[in-house]
């Protein structure tokens, strides 16, 4: 998998790690640093299920919601996608949970997918119809006639639709914060926004295309700001400037990314029934 452009990315004998499999549907992972583990969804099974490489796997939370995209906040609690809810909540301390939005303009959300913290706290998170649906969420029709990336701000009072020209997936901000990275899986595109001074998105365009299976699908960005994308046939990777630089192949078809470990080097792919992680010589961001 290395080639000149990746050598400083992951090495030759890099190997693909298969941690845990038996799964209908992986989805959402996201690693937590104080508790040494990784989160991420089982959709049709309605459950968010928790990793440890001494531990195994074992169920935080069910039901979830059927629960996709996960991410932390800047106070280290679990912001969770869910399709069946069709809203985004926050797992506190205590184990309760608060919503975080569920309706735009009075009307519901489609079902809330991905979702990224920026460090002011704002919340940006996609809403595609994926999960209209009573085998990944529930069955319903769509009460908003577009599919959105919204943020909502950090004191969680506004929620503000930043993007409706698409149909987003996936989404991750570049190291500085100044662009945002989305995936378009219906037209098979990662999409690169201008994120503005007051967390507004502008000048929507395609960054990279991925054709095969549905893809693209979840976004990540190293440290270096290079693009890990889950596409057809496993990790596809771009520098900033849309170069591609080369493929992690992965044994199933991937949805999501994330890093992890204790530098954040090891990059966590689920994949279908199974989750993977395979060392890299790069690392991303801290949250």
């Amino acid at each position: 998998m290395e080639t000149d452009a990746m050598s400083s990315i992951i090495a030759a004998d890099a190997t693909v790690e298969k941690i845990a499999s038996g799964f209908h549907f992986t989805e959402g992972p996201v690693w937590d640093d104080a508790n040494g583990c990784l989160y991420f969804s089982d959709i049709p099974a309605d459950t968010i299920i928790r990793w440890r490489r001494d531990e195994g796997v074992s169920v935080f939370r069910r039901p979830s919601g059927k629960a996709n995209g996960l991410t932390r906040d800047r106070n280290g609690r679990l912001l969770v996608c869910e399709h069946a809810g069709r809203r985004v909540s926050r797992i506190e301390q205590d184990g309760s949970t608060v919503v975080v939005a569920s309706h735009y303009k009075g009307r519901r959300l489609n079902s809330p997918n991905d979702i990224v913290v920026k460090s002011s706290g704002d919340i940006y998170f996609t809403d595609p119809p994926y999960g209209l649906n009573p085998v990944y969420g529930v069955a319903a029709e769509p009460e908003l006639d577009f599919a959105g990336i919204y943020r909502v701000s950090a004191d969680g009072r506004n929620i503000v639709a930043v993007a409706e020209d698409c149909t987003p997936n996936g989404l991750a901000f570049s190291p500085d914060e100044k662009r945002l990275y989305v995936a378009d899986t219906e037209r098979n595109l990662v999409l690169a926004y201008d994120v503005t001074a007051a967390g507004n998105l502008s000048g929507g365009r395609q960054f990279a295309r991925i054709d095969g299976r549905p893809s693209p699908d979840g976004l990540k960005v190293d440290r270096d700001g290079n693009i890990f994308v889950s596409g057809e046939g496993g990790v596809w990777i771009f520098d900033p400037a849309a170069n591609y630089l080369g493929l992690i192949p992965v044994p199933e078809l991937p949805a999501n990314l994330a890093w992890g470990g204790v530098d954040r080097s090891v990059l966590f792919i689920t994949a279908r029934s199974s989750v993977y992680c395979v060392q890299t010589k790069t690392a991303g961001l801290p949250f």
